[in-house]
């Protein structure tokens, strides 16, 4: 089975800005408010929490273990690893680490996390005692979820998971609809979530999340409780600015784009003939060139690998190798979690129109006429050329910088 796909995630830093800086509002936003206005207090009595789940092991890695103090501790390796040490994340053995299941888990994190949502519904209704068409009566799962991807290189999500009223009202869920029974709720659809994949390759796999899970519940506005919407605007924050790359992977997508990654293109008459340029191999940069630390380039070259496998062939890897085989959006939310992005656009280009307008110091429009505009021209697109050379020169950089952390780092 197969997750949805969705749209091309940003990777690029610039581009994920962009996206990160709307969605940003829309967490605190719909906590403190909700989807129809509900005051601050109604929001918070009807429980509100912040929810991390994350991938399963697929092989031991070096890591930072803590002691019971809080202070670092040795690796299994025997090292104690600074912050910064580019072994973190990449496996102790090589040879045996699961690339095929860190991969296919990240290729089904967003079929895990749709299951999940389901599973989170039924056990709330059951909890409450009601079938789900009758707990769908009286409330509604509200959620915005962010993605982070693990120096491993693996996917796991944040969650701002709340309780409301029924759809299309104002009133609050029952009052036996708390905090304590959405953090129940939650952790046990979390360990009911299963994928199973088959593959005459690989066998059958069984996907799921793995055993960290964290639910905290989201204090009241105006509190000075640790966690609390600001808290979490802060932590979304930094998981926005953090994209695909700072795993050590590439920022922009691997297969030949002449080609779309099949080595050959078509004649008229349907005869395949090999792409020249990618010499077949269907990348755009050959797999032992690439710039990488050697986990990275093999976890991408795994991805190649089985998106050319017929049963993997929905999952198209070989076009998701740059972001590991995740293919989901870096967040996304429910319907009525809190107002659109659509809406906060609309607000926006409302407001921008009419700073243009007062600086220009045009009249104010007449709701009764239609401005018509008749002429357009063409300005240009890209770069300017003093933009071009900057940006040439930050990836001549990074491009320096991943050959060494492949050359020396791991």
């Amino acid at each position: 089975m197969t997750g949805r796909r969705g749209a091309a995630p940003a990777t690029r830093p610039t581009r994920h800005h962009d996206g990160a800086a709307p969605s940003l509002g829309l967490l605190p936003l719909g906590e403190r408010a909700g989807a129809w206005g509900r005051a601050p207090e109604q929001s918070a009595a009807a429980g509100c929490v912040f929810a991390t789940l994350t991938a399963p092991s697929f092989g031991p890695v070096h890591n930072r273990p803590t002691n019971t103090d809080g202070g670092p501790r040795t690796c299994r390796c025997g090292k104690l690893h600074e912050p910064t040490d580019a072994l973190l994340g990449t496996p102790l053995n090589p040879k045996t680490y699961d690339y095929a299941g860190a991969v296919l888990f990240n290729a089904h994190a967003s079929a895990l996390w749709a299951r999940f949502t389901i599973y989170l519904r039924r056990e709330i209704a059951a909890r409450l005692g009601l079938t789900q068409k009758a707990a769908r009566a009286v409330l509604r799962v509200s959620f915005a979820k962010v993605a982070e991807y693990q120096k491993r290189g693996l996917v796991h999500f944040h969650a701002v998971i709340r309780l409301d009223g029924p759809d299309d009202s104002t009133q609050p869920p029952p009052p036996s609809a708390t905090v304590t029974l959405l953090a129940d709720g939650i952790r046990a659809a979390a360990t009911r979530v299963r994928v199973t994949v088959v593959s005459d390759a690989i066998g059958e796999r069984e996907l799921a999340w793995g055993e960290q899970l964290d639910v905290r519940e989201i204090a009241a506005f105006g509190t000075d409780a640790e966690l609390t919407d600001q808290a979490v605007a802060a932590y979304v924050a930094k998981y926005a600015t953090k994209s695909a790359d700072a795993s050590g992977t590439l920022d922009r997508a691997l297969y030949c784009r002449p080609c779309q990654g099949r080595g050959a293109t078509l004649l008229p008459y349907g005869t395949p003939i090999p792409c020249t340029t990618c010499d077949g191999t269907g990348q755009a940069r050959p797999l032992p060139r690439l710039a990488v630390a050697r986990h990275v380039r093999q976890m991408i070259r795994t991805c190649w690998e089985l998106g050319k496998l017929p049963e993997f062939a929905a999952l198209k890897l070989w076009k998701w190798a740059h972001m590991l085989g995740f293919r989901g959006h870096f967040s996304t939310k429910s319907r009525s979690y809190s107002v659109t992005l659509g809406a906060l656009r609309d607000a926006r280009r409302a407001w921008r129109t009419e700073q243009a307008r007062a600086q220009a110091g045009l009249p104010e429009p007449d709701p009764g006429t239609t401005l018509v505009v008749g002429h357009w021209a063409y300005q240009g697109s890209g770069y300017s050329p003093g933009a071009g050379l900057l940006a040439a020169a930050v990836w001549h950089r990074r491009q320096l910088e991943w050959q060494f952390v492949a050359e020396w780092g791991c």
